[in-house]
């Protein structure tokens, strides 16, 4: 199965593809210019500034949207209107990277030292009521997440272990007991975004590796997308029925002349259906 080129190569570093019905469609990050994208009808692409760094975003329940940036989170209102939560850390060598909501409105966003040195990121979560915790230290390149179409299971990706992980959840006690889930083989590339569907298979971008690979609930790989750019960032399901995986890739460390298709979107037709997106409470 070959994925489609939908745009040209219109970002640097393309991250965290979303489908909602609500913003009408498809938006994701051109992480370091700081901006957010949006797919157009006519196939245009239209861009939103909302900081240095743009690394992930959803829609909130209320209208708008929670974005993550550079060392924090802000919130879009209905309106357009961006306000900022305030920095997180100090340390300008680290930055936001990933995230994704959970069952119950609350969303996540994990971080990465702009050197990738070990361990010096976390997961963070921004509870409805404007609350922040950390959910997991001690993390390297802080990636994928989502969770199972039941909830009780989340998958998350800290890329350099070269593994998915799987961790159980519920409302109370959030996300515990991580463990493997799938390990990648040498020379497969790095895991980067994921996305679950509706049948519960896990599909994983692979940051070097040219592809996305789905995973069945029980570890098993079953499908293998090539891309036309080995930079695969993240992947998401959408359409007005949720059967299109759409793909962003990366020009990142890239020269003139290389990957000439890296920086597009992609989509593919692969037989499988999305869940609607999780959407922020707060």
């Amino acid at each position: 199965m070959r994925a489609e080129q939908v745009t040209e190569p219109v970002a640097h570093h393309a991250e965290g593809p979303v489908w909602s019905e609500r913003w009408g469609g498809l938006r994701w990050v051109d992480m370091f210019a700081g901006d957010v994208l949006t797919l157009a009808a006519d196939g245009a692409v239209e861009r939103r500034n909302v900081g240095r760094v743009a690394a992930a975003v959803r829609p909130r329940r209320r209208g708008g949207a929670v974005i993550g940036v550079e060392r924090g989170f802000v919130l879009e209102g209905a309106d357009g209107a961006l306000t900022p939560l305030g920095e997180l850390w100090a340390d300008p060598g680290v930055r936001m990277n990933d995230g994704g909501c959970d069952p119950h409105g609350r969303f996540y966003c994990g971080s990465m030292a702009y050197d990738q040195r070990s361990g010096a990121g976390a997961l963070y979560r921004l509870d409805p009521d404007g609350s922040v915790r950390v959910v997991l230290d001690g993390v390297t390149i802080s990636n994928g997440l989502d969770w199972s179409p039941d909830g009780s299971r989340a998958y998350y990706n800290d890329t350099p272990t070269g593994r998915v992980a799987v961790l159980d959840y519920d409302e109370a006690t959030g996300l515990t007991g991580q463990r493997p889930f799938v390990e990648l083989p040498p020379g497969a590339g790095g895991p980067d975004g994921l996305t679950v569907d509706r049948e519960g298979g896990v599909w994983v971008a692979l940051f070097g590796g040219g592809a996305v690979r789905r995973y069945t609930p029980a570890g098993v790989l079953d499908e293998v997308v090539e891309v036309p750019a080995r930079q695969v960032t993240a992947c998401t399901f959408g359409g007005p029925r949720l059967d299109q995986l759409f793909i962003t890739t990366s020009r990142q460390g890239l020269g003139p002349g290389q990957g000439p298709a890296a920086g597009s979107l992609f989509v593919a037709a692969v037989g499988a259906v999305g869940l609607p997106v999780r959407e922020f409470a707060g």
